[in-house]
Order: structure tokens, then sequence, then C-alpha cells
């Protein structure tokens, strides 16, 4: 006895036919859009751009910490500051600042 779960009309086969056809339409135009210059770079410019940001806050929580460092040496848990350390750090930066001006003045004049 022959198995009749096989048989399609003609009607069935051209409409698969035309499915397959739509298939593989969408297929390649999904492929042209994948491989079309303007995707290329737009993926790699996002690539770099994530890269970017990704090392920017790297860098961000890196200076928050060695600032919140610094802070931590000037200032004491209460938000005074610690003066036995911030009047040798200024007394260094007038002087410093003073040989600067006196240097530049003996050149000017």
């Amino acid at each position: 006895m022959a198995d009749t779960s096989d048989i399609r009309t003609p009607a069935q086969i051209e409409a698969d036919i035309k499915r397959r056809r739509e298939v593989l339409a969408e297929t390649l135009d999904e492929i042209g859009v994948r491989v079309h210059p303007k995707t290329i770079m737009g993926d790699a410019k996002a690539k770099v751009a994530s890269s970017v940001d990704h090392t920017l806050g790297r860098a961000y929580v890196q200076v928050n910490r060695v600032v919140s460092d610094v802070k931590s040496q000037f200032v004491d848990e209460g938000g005074a500051p610690r003066l036995e350390r911030v009047v040798p750090v200024a007394l260094v930066v007038v002087a410093a600042v003073g040989l600067l001006t006196l240097g530049t003045r003996r050149r000017k004049g």
C-alpha cells in the first residue's frame, strides 16, 4: 500500500516554493544589512565608544579613590581640617609661589 501522506498538490508545492523564496529574500536582506559598510562602521564606533566609556569609568573610580585618600590625609572623620598636616603643606605652597614670583621679577628687571 502506498503512503499518501507525502503526496502534495502542485498548488501546495508552489506555495511552499513561494514561502521559501520569501524566507530566502529576508535572509539575503539581513545579510546585506550586516555587511553594509555603514553597519560595519556603526558597530565599530559602538565598540570603541563602549571601550572608552568603560576605560573612563574605571579612571573615574580610580581618581575618586585617590582624591578620597588624599582628602583623608588632610581632613579628619568629622570633617575638620588636620592643621598639623594642612599648615606645612600650605607653607610649602606659599614658599614655592614666592620663589616663582621672585624668579620672574628678577628676569624682567
